[in-house]
């Protein structure tokens, strides 16, 4: 009986090709956000105390907050890509490509901050949504950067697609300012800051706080981790698209090989 051993995976120019998306390092950085996430329940769920006021549905707050803040860094660094783009001297398809990925990345803690934020209302104000200013611009918001991504889709090549995307993200941006001061702005039921008030004094109880912070950095650890995977793979899809007809070509060379 024959024997036969499987052969690496090539890319078009001959060199093996790199299966997956993960390194050493994000392979480590996975792992600390594995802990940084365990850390958070158990100091979300159990050791922090609840609320004087809100009660139990505080534990909320330790994703809701996080979340919101981390859709915001996203979004910023999608802008901040667009214009590396868009800058002659920087002009290079990484910088399109992490856009696209943060902003993916983004959206998914929106929606995380959505769905979070429906959840306290319920508890605190009695209802799932109400037309609230600051509800209203994150929604607003969140559709705008689902737009940003649908925009993404359109025919064209890749540098067509880097141009539109870029200026829709560098307009997307200005929301964020509008956001963050809708409860200043208007008058509006959702709380003020929760960590400090206008006079730069701390709002929360210490252990709150820290599990707080917690949440922060376990969330931005998984931002981090999730744009490095995902920006590898729109690489992938770029080069797939560049080269795809010379892979079809090869593999039906090596159909007719014997």
């Amino acid at each position: 009986m024959a024997l036969t051993t499987s052969q690496p995976t090539r890319s078009p120019s001959g060199a093996p090709a790199k299966r997956g998306t993960g390194t050493r390092a994000t392979r480590v950085l996975g792992v600390a956000v594995i802990l940084g996430i365990v850390w958070l329940v158990l100091f979300g769920l159990v050791i922090s105390p609840e609320d004087a006021v809100q009660g139990e549905s505080v534990r909320i707050l330790y994703v809701h907050v996080p979340s919101a803040w981390l859709a915001y860094l996203a979004f910023v660094v999608t802008a901040v890509s667009s214009a590396a783009y868009l800058w002659r001297r920087t002009r290079s398809l990484t910088w399109d490509r992490l856009a696209a990925a943060s902003a993916e990345v983004g959206v998914l803690f929106m929606a995380i901050t959505l769905v979070t934020g429906s959840l306290w209302g319920r508890i605190t104000w009695g209802t799932f949504w109400t037309w609230d200013a600051r509800l209203t611009t994150t929604a607003f918001l969140f559709v705008t950067y689902v737009g940003y991504l649908a925009v993404r889709g359109l025919g064209g090549s890749h540098d067509q697609r880097a141009r539109r995307s870029a200026v829709l993200a560098l307009l997307a941006v200005l929301q964020i300012p509008l956001v963050h001061l809708s409860v200043e702005l208007w008058n509006s039921l959702h709380q003020e800051a929760s960590v400090l008030d206008s006079g730069g004094d701390v709002q929360m109880d210490g252990l709150m706080l820290f599990t707080l912070l917690v949440g922060v950095v376990a969330f931005t650890l998984m931002y981090a981790w999730l744009v490095l995977h995902r920006q590898r793979v729109l690489m992938m899809q770029d080069a797939l698209d560049d080269h795809g007809l010379d892979i079809a070509l090869e593999q039906r060379r090596g159909e007719g090989t014997p």
